[in-house]
């Protein structure tokens, strides 16, 4: 079992930054993919980034590539989502997920792991 803790959401102005961190515990030792998934208010849950266990493979969904940057730090067991110039279509609350398969998933159902969420609001 892992236990994932989101921190860092929080009330922001269009154009702003926040960064979001999920600390990992329990099994930790399994080389998990990592990922960040938002879900807005009577919307489904989608994937924002994803990185694998080695932080050399990442995936990011179009709306933020270039604006988003996920990253993680073994060593701590805690993966980052650092968001820039963000945009009122970026509210939502954010989900920390950890998936044992080793490679790049982008599916909300191969993740086992989920942490409880965080809200991150941006206002226009």
């Amino acid at each position: 079992q892992v236990q994932l803790v989101e921190s860092g959401g929080g009330l922001v102005q269009a154009g702003g930054s926040l960064r979001l961190s999920c600390a990992a515990s329990g099994r930790t030792g399994i080389r998990y993919t990592m990922a960040w998934f938002r879900q807005a208010p009577g919307m489904e849950r989608n994937i924002v980034a994803a990185i694998d266990w080695s932080g050399g493979g990442t995936y990011y969904t179009d709306s933020v590539k270039g604006r988003f940057t996920i990253s993680r730090d073994n060593a701590e067991s805690t993966v980052y989502l650092q968001m820039n110039s963000l945009k009122p279509e970026d509210t939502a609350v954010y989900y920390c997920a950890a998936d044992p398969g080793g490679r790049i998933t982008i599916g909300r159902y191969q993740y086992n792991y989920w942490g409880q969420g965080t809200q991150v609001t941006v206002s226009s």
